[in-house]
């Protein structure tokens, strides 16, 4: 079994980073063929940072997550089946077909949501491991969120609610480069760990590249936190290697030049990661992946759809149902 330097096996985080991209290149797939409607924002690139990230949590910690969220949720440890089932919409999906792409969850192993709102995910993950502590528990949550989020007053309120009591919640900037096109630079003024520090959490930037970077920079934050630290800030630098969104495959918008994505693909996480295995133990990781990646396609593609006569269940907490006409 090959080690890192550190004495820490690299297969499993290979394996996280391998599921993640393949997954994603199966629903663009999917996607082109009209399995998926309406498309998906690909996590191809940014793969450690999801698999750093939550190979430091323990089980029953939290996660929230963004609209570019599938890699997190694979990450923490959804079932892959059920979640493309879920991508396709279809009812054996980990929400039953009605989540889709941008809201999947899975409480089972502490997925409090994908949200497709900017800037959503971090007050919603801070008031659920604030009731966690509340309720005699020691979990930590993790929220992901990318660099357009900083500048939105519900994750800068978040941030503040984090400080003042002291919640246990890693606050994780993915930082692309870009806000759907807009070029960070011409976004955010100042830094973004300084948006932290100005409520006192202490920030650090880390290789987003790197799965083992990101996973050891998670696990100190991560035993602070649950030590009574408070919460923390990573900005996780890394790049997207494909579009924004699926749309931009058939629109080709120019915002960014080859030469710059060939530079931002030159480090790419699978392959950082895959260098430190020996050249067996990889394949055979990457055989084992696509074997449950084929499974997990036969299962979504061969599952149905949703009953349209159950479209309005499940709107409210209680189970009750709106009266006839009233939707």
């Amino acid at each position: 079994m090959t080690s890192t330097a550190a004495g820490v096996d690299a297969g499993p985080l290979y394996r996280t980073v391998r599921l993640i991209r393949r997954f994603e290149e199966r629903a663009i797939d999917l996607v082109r063929a009209g399995e998926i409607v309406g498309g998906i924002h690909p996590y191809l690139g940014q793969e450690a940072i999801a698999a750093g990230v939550c190979a430091a949590l323990r089980p029953d910690d939290l996660i929230t997550s963004t609209h570019r969220g599938h890699g997190h949720v694979l990450a923490k440890g959804a079932d892959p089946a059920r979640m493309l089932a879920e991508l396709c919409g279809r009812a054996t999906g980990l929400n039953g077909g009605r989540g889709g792409s941008m809201h999947a969850a899975d409480f089972s192993v502490g997925i409090f949501g994908a949200n497709a709102i900017v800037g959503a995910a971090g007050s919603i993950l801070t008031g659920a491991v604030w009731a966690k502590r509340r309720l005699g528990g020691d979990q930590v949550g993790a929220t992901f969120f990318g660099d357009g989020a900083v500048n939105e007053g519900m994750l800068l309120e978040g941030f503040s609610l984090a400080a003042l009591w002291s919640v246990p919640v890693v606050f994780v900037c993915e930082n692309n480069g870009y806000a759907t096109t807009m070029p960070v630079a011409q976004a955010v003024a100042g830094t973004i760990t300084g948006r932290a520090e100005a409520f006192g959490i202490p920030a650090v930037v880390v290789d987003g590249q790197d799965p083992e970077a990101v996973r050891d920079a998670t696990r100190e934050a991560v035993d602070a936190a649950r030590a009574g630290g408070g919460p923390r800030l990573l900005e996780c630098r890394t790049y997207r290697f494909d579009a924004h969104h699926t749309f931009e495959h058939d629109v080709r918008l120019d915002y960014r030049d080859a030469a710059e994505v060939a530079q931002g693909r030159s480090r790419d996480p699978v392959e950082i990661q895959g260098a430190r295995l020996d050249p067996a133990q990889r394949a055979a990781i990457d055989a084992e992946v696509e074997a449950v990646l084929a499974e997990a396609v036969e299962f979504a593609l061969a599952s149905p759809t949703p009953d349209p006569a159950d479209a309005l269940a499940y709107l409210y907490a209680s189970g009750l149902r709106p009266r006839p006409g009233s939707a």
